[in-house]
């Protein structure tokens, strides 16, 4: 699906041009590009990226194959930036989808798989919007890139509430699915690290004025986004560290639990001893024990074996084995 809209002074001046119009929209330097495509098809991409827009092989090569790292290049006239979004499409756990953009001073184009919230959210105020909506693609790029961090939030709220869970449980009584559960979000922080930490050093580049395409008025925007992706960051370590101390915690406990089993089978064992040994020492087919010169000898050896039986089963208890 192929989006565009045109901007006049920062208005909405035109929007879902055919091709040839887009080429001509795109010789005027006077108005503003954005062009979105969402899932295009491989006759789509040649014909936008191409064919309006003549954007580099390699850029082109980049943008259609996934990346699993955020990353910026600079063409000259244009920047290629990749970076990655919040896959809401699956819930159950966290995951990301590529956006690409290729930014350049009149036009901005934005590439990718699955729908985006932060893309919709701007094709929405643009809708709304009937006066000045953005002056130049580098605010249009701010307000998509600032809608995308801003949807980490959700991400990093379900990830406490995740690790807490954990916590709890940990805790707690035992349960068989707890080491699964703490790998499970020991990956996703992981993954939200991998992928944080090179986007804020993609937006760090635009906020410092390394290239042309971005203007001063626009730098502290950006510089702004790169301290939300630095608190999301030191977010993300905190969780790491907090699951460092939940696995101990769990590492202590199964270890503890070890332990106690261990001692109740060495009470048992404990208890079990006074029989073993009487019983054998005396358990031959004499008529008289002989050291037990009585008729009653039988029953002096039964009592002896309860009697140290019991002994060894208080003795236990009191040093908490049972």
């Amino acid at each position: 699906m192929i989006r565009s809209f045109i901007f006049s002074e920062g208005k909405l001046a035109g929007r879902d041009l055919e091709l040839e119009a887009l080429r001509i929209v795109r010789a005027d330097k006077g108005l503003h590009l954005w062009v979105d495509l969402e899932n295009p098809t491989d006759e789509e991409i040649k014909q936008v990226l191409e064919g309006v827009f003549g954007f580099h092989p390699l850029a082109i090569e980049d943008c259609v194959t996934p990346s699993s790292l955020p990353k910026i290049e600079d063409y000259e006239d244009y920047l290629f930036i990749v970076t990655h979004a919040v896959d809401f499409t699956r819930t159950e756990k966290f995951n990301t989808t590529e956006l690409d953009l290729f930014l350049g001073k009149e036009f901005l184009v934005t590439f990718h798989r699955k729908a985006l919230r932060s893309i919709d959210a701007l094709v929405e105020k643009i809708n709304r919007a009937t006066g000045v909506i953005a002056r130049g693609p580098d605010r249009i790029a701010h307000t998509i890139l600032d809608n995308l961090v801003d949807l980490f939030k959700p991400v990093t709220d379900e990830l406490r509430a995740e690790i807490e869970e954990i916590e709890a449980r940990i805790l707690a009584e035992s349960s068989d699915t707890l080491l699964t559960s703490l790998l499970e979000v020991r990956s996703e922080v992981a993954h939200l690290r991998q992928i944080i930490r090179p986007q804020r050093d993609v937006i760090n580049r635009l906020a410092h004025g390394e290239t042309k395409i971005i203007r001063a008025i626009m730098q502290p925007y950006y510089r702004d986004l790169r301290d939300n992706l630095l608190r999301i960051e030191q977010t993300a370590a905190g969780f790491a560290d907090e699951l460092l101390v939940s696995f101990d915690l769990y590492l202590n406990k199964s270890a503890s639990q070890t332990n106690d089993g261990i001692k109740v089978l060495t009470a048992l064992t404990a208890i079990t001893l006074p029989p073993i040994v009487i019983g054998t020492w005396y358990g031959m087919n004499f008529q008289h024990i002989p050291e037990i010169a009585s008729p009653a000898g039988y029953w002096v050896a039964l009592g002896v074996m309860l009697a140290s039986t019991g002994a060894m089963f208080l003795w236990c208890k009191r040093r908490g084995w049972i």
